[in-house]
């Protein structure tokens, strides 16, 4: 049981996430006083997935959790997949865009509104805002802050220094992770670009890199990567073997989002395909090939069609 009392810290980002809370909930009364009953229901009801994905972040950071990651590299590694996927996955399922949005009063929302989508001067701005949206930009970054984070001198730094634990990596990760999401399910109002094909790709892609970097921390080494668990006070477990364990729950561990993930892609791609064959074509780019096997009729020697 003291393993679940004990060692509660404050991290700051806690206050960032009630302030988060406090605005949402200005937000959805705002939009509840003109909208229908069924309406306010719905939206309700995406507060609940938003909350949860806070309090989640609040028990990854917050609790014991956090306490025994600094002294287990296992433990950690559960840390980093918690918020690097299954926060920012039910951010994105509970939708909270247009509830923050109407945090600010009528007047306020139509001046920030004119400022960034009519003004030439901040043109940049909708650039930036597109680039970040765009799909292959979301899945690079998701993948590469999972990798730079586990380089060795960087971890090392994340768990020497508070704000680049805090602000930098935690924060890295809720970020990427929440525009990978976006581009696999739908969040309101925003839709992902691309098709239950790409998704499947996405998927299968960080799934894979993931267990390629979990193979690279124990199977394709023998020595322990990170100093800062090379002599923790009161832990017999030795380096190379929590190392090990990490890596074996981050191998997993992946297979518990990406699984449900593909299931439900899958399943709205053969809905859209018209069958599991005509999804595997798409995958492996044989559909554009037949297409135009069909589409191109036969030259004859005489060079009629």
């Amino acid at each position: 049981m003291n393993y679940i009392t004990h060692h509660w810290t404050f991290d700051p980002m806690v206050v960032v996430l009630a302030l988060t809370v406090v605005a949402h909930e200005v937000g959805l009364r705002r939009m509840g006083s003109r909208s229908t009953a069924a309406n306010r229901l719905r939206r309700r009801r995406r507060s609940y997935r938003f909350y949860a994905g806070l309090a989640l972040m609040v028990v990854a950071i917050a609790s014991p959790l956090d306490f025994w990651a600094a002294r287990y590299f296992f433990v950690h590694m559960i840390e980093h997949v918690v918020i690097a996927f299954f926060v920012p996955m039910l951010i994105v399922a509970g939708a909270p865009w247009m509830p923050l949005l109407f945090v600010l009063p009528v007047g306020a929302r139509r001046r920030v509104g004119r400022f960034l989508f009519l003004r030439g001067s901040t043109a940049w701005l909708r650039a930036t805002g597109r680039f970040l949206r765009n799909p292959w930009f979301a899945l690079a970054l998701m993948n590469a802050v999972m990798f730079a984070w586990h380089v060795p001198s960087l971890f090392d730094l994340g768990e020497r220094n508070a704000f680049v634990h805090v602000w930098l990596m935690h924060g890295s990760f809720v970020v990427a992770g929440t525009l990978f999401w976006l581009q696999i399910y739908p969040s309101a109002p925003m839709k992902p670009a691309k098709g239950a094909v790409w998704k499947i790709g996405a998927v299968l892609l960080t799934n894979g890199l993931m267990t390629m970097l979990a193979i690279s921390m124990s199977i394709l080494t023998t020595v322990s990567w990170y100093a800062v668990y090379s002599h923790v006070p009161g832990v017999t477990l030795s380096p190379f073997a929590d190392q090990q364990i990490g890596a074996a729950i981050l191998w997993v561990c992946g297979d518990f989002w990406a699984l449900p993930t593909l299931a439900i892609v899958i399943r709205r791609a053969i809905e859209t395909e018209g069958s599991m064959g005509s999804v595997l074509d798409r995958l492996t780019g044989r559909a554009s090939t037949l297409d135009l096997t069909i589409s191109t009729p036969p030259t004859h020697a005489d060079g009629s069609r």
